[in-house]
């Protein structure tokens, strides 16, 4: 007897909108982890399978909005302007709108 194993609703949405975001190396994907303790974030290009840069830090908004302004400041040095959101499934709110915020605040693009 096997037991069917369920994805977590976030990962549900993970998959569902993955497909539909794609990053290059003149427009990366910016990706968003979240954790209890911490808050992630990458630039990634998926034609080469590589992260371009990456910032990470504590768990609260300020922090976050941090995180996305050092990876805006990461990115404007290696000549990136306009990126691709990818909330990883998670709802556009607090946290995540912080980081996206701080990083448009940087000089991003999205």
């Amino acid at each position: 007897m096997t037991i069917k194993r369920y994805k977590k609703p976030r990962e549900k949405r993970r998959a569902r909108i993955r497909p539909q975001v794609k990053g290059t190396k003149s427009r990366p994907r910016l990706s968003v982890f979240r954790s209890n303790k911490y808050i992630y974030a990458q630039l990634i290009d998926d034609v080469k399978g590589e992260t371009l840069a990456a910032a990470s830090g504590g768990a609260d908004v300020a922090a976050a909005s941090e995180v996305g302004g050092i990876l805006a400041g990461k990115a404007l040095k290696l000549g990136i302007k306009k990126v691709v959101f990818d909330r990883g499934g998670y709802k556009y709110h607090g946290r995540v709108k912080a980081l996206a915020e701080g990083a448009r605040k940087g000089g991003l693009k999205f």
